[in-house]
């Protein structure tokens, strides 16, 4: 891959250690993790001690306080051979800390982000809700203050990593009458009373990572509990949600590169009709397609991570790249199966995989459709 202007040398070197990584130690694992449905942690004890896992956590908690391109780096590299190695990255730099380290106390981000960059402790992301995933203002989760405390009553579902997390970042409506300016944000131990995880998902895709809900039944926090303002917890949950669509972004590059990848050497090597396939024009202008629209969904991706580091707005240009390269790589990965043939089809076959991994980049974090509606409402507003 070409040099880009958005990148310096740093951040290729991330980049080159990401890769390296991913080579040598997700690759021989990628097909078992799918099959079993379970992700070695002694491999994520790897990814922390490589520093992966604290790439923007802040160097006072245990991080290396880097910028969103080194991020990216490392979530397009990892992706190439195991998309779920990505979700403990993502977790961890994004989802499971960002809501602490943009309003959690001083004692709040002692207590929790250590351990998180050091592949020890893991906490779930909890927004979604049976009939509040695209709306997620309409949330039901309740948070009823009592005294010194709050009751916490309602259920998440789609959680990752709920079943293993030690805690949990629930969003819940302190002032209902309020809407999305009544929400609140909590950090939530899972072994309090009253908190238990629904059934397992048995996902598509993305395997070896436990997804299920969470339930809250009458579960008492103290008021230290809660992350930033009360009220202010749905101002949180959007910014920590950019940050997370450029890493999903990030992780339908690594997907659609290796799609690409894959494609390329099948067609070289498979030779029908007295000729390798790729000696077909028709054949020839898809993977000329495909190869154009992973580089244009690149720069999209790499130009909002310039923004976040730079300080700049970037919720439209993460909504954009989120909403082109998720597109993008389900694409690109329908046409690099369709051209292995049958061979696509086997499970045997790599591409099978990253067909079933893939679909769920353009829904969530925010579908396509949320996108367009974030896009269309910067242009408009």
């Amino acid at each position: 891959m070409s040099a880009s202007p958005f990148f310096n040398e740093d951040h290729e070197g991330i980049r080159e250690m990401a890769r390296d990584f991913a080579d040598r130690a997700l690759s021989p694992i990628a097909a078992e993790v799918d099959r079993t449905d379970a992700f070695p942690l002694d491999v994520v004890k790897q990814m922390a001690e490589l520093g992966f896992l604290g790439l923007k956590i802040p160097e006072a908690y245990g991080g290396l306080g880097l910028d969103m391109r080194s991020y990216v780096c490392a979530m397009e590299e990892l992706a190439r051979k195991s998309v779920t190695a990505t979700l403990f990255l993502s977790s961890a730099n994004s989802l499971a800390t960002a809501p602490i380290v943009l309003s959690g106390t001083e004692a709040q981000k002692q207590a929790y982000l250590p351990g998180v960059a050091a592949g020890e402790r893991f906490i779930a992301f909890g927004l979604t809700e049976p009939n509040a995933g695209s709306d997620a203002a309409s949330l039901t989760t309740r948070a009823e203050r009592d005294g010194d405390s709050y009751l916490l009553n309602g259920r998440k579902c789609f959680i990752t990593f709920a079943p293993m997390a030690s805690q949990a970042i629930l969003y819940a409506k302190t002032s209902p009458d309020k809407g999305a300016k009544g929400i609140t944000a909590f950090v939530v131990d899972m072994s309090l009373p009253g908190v238990s995880c629904g059934k397992h998902e048995e996902k598509m895709g993305q395997r070896g990572v436990p997804v299920s809900d969470i339930v809250l039944e009458d579960v008492r926090v103290g008021a230290d509990c809660v992350i930033g303002e009360v009220d202010m917890g749905f101002l949180n949950a959007m910014k920590t949600l950019s940050v997370g669509r450029v890493g999903v972004a990030a992780m339908s590059l690594g997907i659609a590169q290796e799609a690409v990848d894959l494609a390329v050497s099948h067609t070289k090597n498979r030779v029908q009709f007295g000729r390798p396939l790729c000696k077909n024009q028709a054949v020839a202008f898809m993977l000329a397609d495909m190869e154009t629209r992973l580089n244009a969904a690149r720069g999209l991706v790499y130009h909002a991570a310039w923004l976040m580091d730079n300080g700049q707005p970037a919720d439209k240009a993460a909504s954009m790249a989120k909403y082109f390269a998720a597109e993008a790589a389900v694409s690109i990965v329908n046409q690099s199966l369709q051209l292995h043939g049958g061979y696509g089809y086997s499970r045997e076959y790599e591409i099978e995989r990253l067909y079933r991994d893939v679909r769920i980049a353009s829904i969530y974090e925010g579908s396509s459709q949320v996108q367009q509606m974030v896009i269309s409402g910067a242009m408009l507003k």
